[in-house]
């Protein structure tokens, strides 16, 4: 038989604004909101948790809360049975996806029948740099001739050399945050949604998406400081170099990196979990499934570090060469928003048609749990397909460190 890694399901639970103590779900432990989300998995998709043979899980914080193989704690604290197995992996913004294709591959390799690739971020309990790693891990010897920097300054650095303005990435923004409302509003984001609660009492803590601001306006996008310019100006080479000026000694041609993005043209800080059950076709044949779709094509992409963010479009592009398709052959495209650049880099890049890209809007509006946010891209995208009856999407993120990961799907 041939071989396949069919998506049998996927859910994510909403976003809420991760702040200590501020967000509905800041009160949640990590752990406890994995297990909620490999719960609603299996009860959605009927298939029992003692048939799971391995979880797979993205978290980038890895540190408190977050430590200690959260993959495996999150299967205990499901209370699943113990044979099943669980383990956590980083690879930064695209640690979500890479645990659905690494689950995919576990499929695929005809070891595996039934594996959960998914991820979780709460940053309200565990911000980001709670690790103590910083950008590289403060190997000097590495830092003398691989410099790295901030992703903000990467995203800046990147808006300077392909002349995006301000008012480019505040209208991206806009749009956004535009799109996910009306999603919102008509239902669009409730397909793969579950209603996350407090384990003890059974209250409701949160239901639906929380983060967007729908008031949004390009008035008040235009008022907003730029987020990252201080940042740029630290002294922190070995000869008192800042930031931005390690960036242009390797792109000088940008002049000066203009600094752009805000507070409201880049992702939002949030909690959230996600999960997507994968199948063999051996294991779908033989419990007489009906999958919502096939993984088709998986791929990866390393790009200089200082412009970390571009490598979507070179990830796209082999995956569709594995898939052999091309850009017109794909229906919807998800592309990470963790700067409104990304996105707009990567659509002039492959010259999509932006009506295809985000339709229910990203991260801008609706926020990016780092570790999570490929599953949820990936179930955001599913539900398109069937919503608006269509068959392929491909899903992309920039990752910090120069890299990039992208996957397509296709409905069954």
């Amino acid at each position: 038989m041939q071989r396949n890694a069919y998506i049998l399901e996927a859910v994510r639970s909403p976003r809420a604004r991760g702040k200590k103590d501020q967000g509905a779900l800041s009160g949640l432990h990590p752990q406890a909101l994995m297990g909620q989300t490999l719960n609603h998995l299996v009860h959605k998709s009927g298939q029992p948790a003692e048939s799971v043979d391995d979880v797979i899980l993205g978290c980038v914080s890895q540190a408190g809360e977050q430590g200690a193989n959260l993959a495996r704690n999150a299967v205990l604290s499901a209370g699943w049975p113990q044979q099943v197995t669980g383990v956590t992996l980083n690879r930064f913004c695209g640690s979500g996806l890479q645990a659905v294709n690494f689950a995919a591959m576990a499929v695929l390799s005809g070891y595996q029948d039934l594996v959960i690739g998914g991820g979780v971020e709460s940053m309200s309990r565990c911000p980001l740099g709670s690790d103590g790693g910083g950008i590289d891990g403060h190997h000097l010897a590495l830092r003398q001739h691989t410099p790295q920097v901030p992703q903000g300054i990467s995203a800046d650095l990147i808006a300077s050399l392909y002349g995006f303005t301000r008012e480019d990435l505040d209208r991206f923004a806009l749009g956004s945050q535009q799109k996910a409302a009306t999603a919102l509003e008509k239902g669009a984001l409730q397909r793969s949604l579950f209603v996350v609660k407090n384990p003890k009492s059974g209250a409701v803590l949160l239901d639906n998406e929380s983060y967007l601001r729908p008031e949004t306006n390009l008035e008040g996008l235009s008022t907003l400081k730029p987020a990252f310019a201080d940042m740029g100006a630290t002294p922190v080479g070995p000869h008192g170099e800042t930031l931005d000026q390690i960036a242009l000694a390797r792109y000088p041609e940008a002049g000066q990196i203009q600094h752009l993005h805000t507070a409201g043209n880049a992702s939002g800080i949030v909690d959230g979990a996600a999960a997507v059950l994968l199948a063999s076709a051996d294991y779908v044949q033989q419990h007489q499934l009906k999958p919502r779709a096939r993984i088709r094509a998986m791929a990866t992409h390393g790009s200089e570090p200082l412009i970390m963010l571009t490598g979507p479009a070179e990830a796209a592009r082999k995956a569709l060469k594995q898939a052999q398709l091309q850009v017109g052959d794909i229906d919807l495209w998800e592309i990470n928003e963790a700067f409104a650049v990304v996105p707009l880099q990567t659509i002039q890049a492959l010259d999509l048609d932006p009506a295809r890209v985000n339709v229910y809007g990203g991260a801008i509006a609706l926020g990016h749990p780092l570790g999570a946010t490929g599953a949820i891209l990936l179930s955001t995208a599913l539900d398109a397909l069937e919503q608006k009856n269509l068959r392929t999407a491909l899903i992309t993120l920039c990752i910090g460190g120069g890299q990039a990961i992208a996957t397509i799907i296709e409905r069954c």
